[in-house]
């Protein structure tokens, strides 16, 4: 493999991480100026974010797997989609299972994870970091995925394809930002604390991306498995935590609503950058 052809294309993939990270912290950086955010605009952002995520999920990784697919298992295309998606989300099913992590609505009694002295050893804002970094791993991990492919396709569109994926993760990773950093600063701890924890449960954005996109440069074989693994670990997390967490709150109908409103705008972003 010529990897310095291929040296682009992960520097690509790993400074679109680092932009999905840069929003996260620009996000994040709302609690210097506020202490409190009201609930319904919280659950609104959660809906906003799920949209997002649903949307890039189906026209950025499950359609394009798809189609890469279509030239090696013809009418059976969709089998590596199938197969990706659900061993994405069967395994972020295990890190959920195994990570200790609070979802933001919930009380510290009802962390999840496995229980035990390391669980009763963290406080609620590593609890609330652990559980935001936990699906911010599949997003930076789909970015580099997306750029990764275009090792084996480096056409405009599926370049801009990539690009469009990338805006859309990091727009909807700033209101994420605020949403972890905001009920950090009103748990008790000081703006700069608030801001550090919103701002690193994205660090691994750009690392996710770098594997992912190394991934697929030295095994093209598994695209189209990666693109919809990809794909199955984020709708585990939007309908695991996202949906709940927005909709618990007697906000049903605005969070309903930001959530239609985030697909929309990934969808229009997809397909007008794609």
């Amino acid at each position: 493999m010529d990897w310095l052809r291929l040296q682009p294309v992960l520097m690509q993939a790993f400074l679109a991480g680092l932009f999905t990270w840069g929003c996260t912290i620009v996000g994040s950086a709302v609690v210097l100026f506020f202490k409190h955010i009201s609930r319904r605009l919280l659950d609104i952002m959660m809906g906003f974010v799920a949209g997002v995520m649903i949307a890039a999920s189906f026209w950025s990784l499950l359609t394009p797997s798809i189609e890469y697919a279509q030239g090696s298992y013809g009418k059976m295309s969709w089998l590596p989609a199938a197969i990706g998606f659900l061993v994405g989300g069967f395994f972020l099913r295990l890190i959920d299972a195994i990570v200790p992590h609070l979802h933001l609505s919930k009380d510290i009694s009802e962390a999840e994870g496995i229980s035990g002295k390391a669980q009763k050893k963290l406080s609620k804002t590593a609890l609330l970091f652990l559980a935001i970094t936990i699906h911010n791993f599949p997003e930076g991990l789909a970015v580099g995925v997306a750029f990764g492919a275009l090792a084996t396709n480096s056409s405009p569109e599926a370049f801009i394809g990539a690009i469009g994926l990338a805006l859309g993760i990091g727009l909807q990773n700033i209101p994420e930002g605020a949403a972890l950093s905001i009920p950090i600063r009103t748990d008790g701890k000081s703006r700069l604390k608030a801001f550090y924890w919103g701002s690193m449960s994205a660090i691994v954005e750009p690392i996710g991306a770098v594997l992912g996109a190394v991934a697929v440069m030295t095994m093209t074989a598994i695209l189209s498995y990666a693109l919809s693994f990809a794909a199955g670990a984020m709708i585990f997390v939007v309908v695991e935590e996202l949906i709940p967490d927005s909709q618990t709150n007697g906000n049903t109908d605005v969070a309903t609503l930001g959530l239609m409103v985030g697909f929309v705008l990934m969808m229009i972003l997809d397909v007008a950058l794609g």
